[in-house]
């Protein structure tokens, strides 16, 4: 019971001595560790995490190398964060490149495809965005913090009081109606359409066979918008980092 009582007391003693230190720590390695998480600043933060649990929870480890390790980890991110800002080449190995997902309405299925983002992700980061139509899309880009940014096409970026002194009483929504060349029949039933209507707005546009469309959305004005699997006559802007 005494031994019993000794490591609670131990593991007691150590988050009151550990914890400060990793809030010191933190702070020490500035805001930018926190609030963005590029990739090695999450690392650092994971092994951060690990090092305090791994002390804490088992008394077998000794207490004076966890505080070394939280020092010298700190100490190494905030090296690498100097680093970062006075080499460009290394900041650019430490970290991901913008990718633009969306140009000019159009979803860019390759860029999807490689940092493995689902037609569902973008549309629901679109709509914490309150965008609700892709075609409304100029630019949409995942960051190097996997956060979207996204540029309205400029006829549909909000109107202001202070900009038109009018109210924007109506609000654009589109609904999925293919995907990867299936139809959703329901979104059909919902505006009292079939895919005989699908058919003839693809041939309409010269698309011929529904399998060449990535993604297909279709608003309140039964006006269907299309992305290719392939878009071959899209320009992407250089932007990075």
């Amino acid at each position: 019971m005494l031994e019993f009582m000794k490591e609670i007391l131990l593991v007691l003693g150590r988050i009151i001595t550990v914890l400060p230190l990793l809030l010191f720590i933190t702070l020490f390695m500035g805001k930018r560790a926190i609030g963005e998480l590029p990739i090695f600043d999450f690392l650092i933060i994971v092994t951060l995490g690990a090092v305090v649990g791994a002390d804490i929870a088992d008394p077998d480890i000794k207490h004076v190398p966890t505080v070394i390790a939280l020092i010298g980890i700190g100490s190494l991110q905030k090296v690498v964060a100097k680093w970062k800002i006075s080499n460009r080449t290394i900041g650019r190995l430490l970290t991901f490149e913008p990718t633009f997902i969306i140009q000019n309405g159009k979803f860019l299925n390759k860029n999807l495809k490689k940092i493995r983002y689902s037609i569902d992700n973008i549309l629901q980061m679109l709509r914490e965005k309150d965008v609700f139509d892709i075609s409304e899309v100029e630019t949409a880009i995942i960051e190097a913090n996997g956060n979207l940014s996204v540029l309205k096409k400029p006829q549909k970026k909000s109107v202001t009081l202070d900009d038109m002194k009018i109210v924007k009483t109506t609000s654009s929504i589109s609904y999925p109606v293919i995907l990867e060349g299936a139809i959703y029949s329901d979104v059909l039933n919902k505006f009292s359409l079939n895919e005989e209507w699908i058919e003839q707005q693809l041939s309409l546009q010269g698309i011929i066979d529904r399998k060449d469309v990535f993604f297909a959305s279709i608003n309140n004005k039964r006006e269907l918008h299309i992305s290719l699997q392939e878009e071959s006559d899209i320009t992407i802007p250089p932007i990075k980092h």
